[in-house]
């Protein structure tokens, strides 16, 4: 019935409890589905409006709460959490799976050749370049010149490291072999992410008492944040690319894949499909997306800053991106 949905459910937090992992969980399993990278630009720009009306204590005819938190979601999915603004669509964390699916596949297929190695390798870091970049945490933007460097170093970095560890495993087993697209992404995430949010580090994040009051910018928060972020990618990709060479080394010793040798890259990428439906969601949820740090581990001169304003205060809260 028209105008009965109560103005007090806080849509500003997940619908599930994000103490807890099940609920950080839940919360990324909706936010991480892939089939929201196919809503329109009308059913984006509708949420977004259902959320900003209800933000302003309207409440759309005939809404019901289901409706509302459906909204909070496809807006959540698309928009960034700090400045609002419309993410890339190969950015956006409901692109993860399909993407990474395809990219990883390809890398964990075409391995054994230089040529094939550096074309994946640079797909997947300038994949990695637009997602860290656009699930960014704050709302300062990095200038056209550190992007560029930021992107430059990274993917240099990543390449490297693809192509020594290839080159050192020329005289091992294939298995092993098959190892080098994910010890090489593990080294890549640490040199990408933190050089894709380097700004971060340099100028600090936004943080906010429990009640999302901001009290200043933190390096500190940066440091801890990007930490975080580094750990769940790694895990992230960990089951995709330690799970299917196993399988693909027993099938291709089968009379199968030895006949139809072009069946190997699409059963990888579903392979690597099928781990990454789970373990991006539950990878995500490792950490609080609001995450939270002592307000001694803050830079002296924040931290005096706010024992002045806020004596009683304990924490501080940051959104620690994705």
């Amino acid at each position: 019935m028209s105008g009965e949905l109560p103005l007090n459910i806080n849509i500003k937090e997940p619908r599930w409890d994000q103490s807890t992992f099940v609920g950080r969980a839940n919360h990324f399993f909706t936010v991480t589905d892939p089939r929201n990278i196919l809503l329109s630009n009308e059913q984006l720009e509708n949420a977004r409006k259902i959320i900003h009306d209800y933000r302003q204590g309207v409440v759309p005819p005939g809404l019901t709460e289901n409706e509302l938190w459906q909204a909070k979601y496809i807006y959540d999915s698309a928009f960034h959490p700090d400045t609002g603004e419309k993410m890339i669509l190969i950015g956006r964390m409901s692109a993860q799976v399909p993407m990474n699916m395809t990219i990883t596949g390809c890398m964990m297929t075409f391995y054994r050749t230089t040529p094939a190695v550096l074309f994946w390798q640079w797909i997947n870091q300038s994949f990695n370049a637009v997602v860290n970049y656009t699930n960014r945490s704050g709302d300062a933007p990095l200038t056209v010149k550190e992007l560029g460097t930021a992107y430059v170093s990274a993917t240099t970095g990543a390449v490297a490291t693809a192509l020594g560890l290839n080159a050192l495993t020329k005289h091992v087993s294939p298995l092993i072999g098959r190892f080098v697209p994910f010890a090489a992404v593990a080294a890549a995430n640490c040199i990408n992410i933190p050089l894709m949010r380097q700004r971060e580090l340099k100028v600090g994040i936004p943080i906010t008492d429990e009640n999302g009051n901001r009290l200043g910018e933190s390096a500190n928060a940066a440091k801890q944040a990007i930490t975080q972020v580094v750990i769940s990618r790694i895990l992230m990709a960990a089951p995709g690319m330690a799970i299917p060479p196993f399988i693909m080394n027993t099938l291709e010793k089968k009379a199968f894949l030895k006949r139809f040798p072009w069946m190997s890259a699409p059963i990888q990428v579903g392979l690597v499909g099928f781990c990454l439906v789970f373990a991006t969601p539950l990878c995500c949820a490792l950490f609080p997306q609001k995450s939270s740090m002592s307000v001694t581990s803050l830079e002296a001169e924040l931290q005096a800053k706010i024992q002045e304003s806020h004596p009683e205060l304990r924490r501080v809260y940051f959104n620690k991106g994705l």
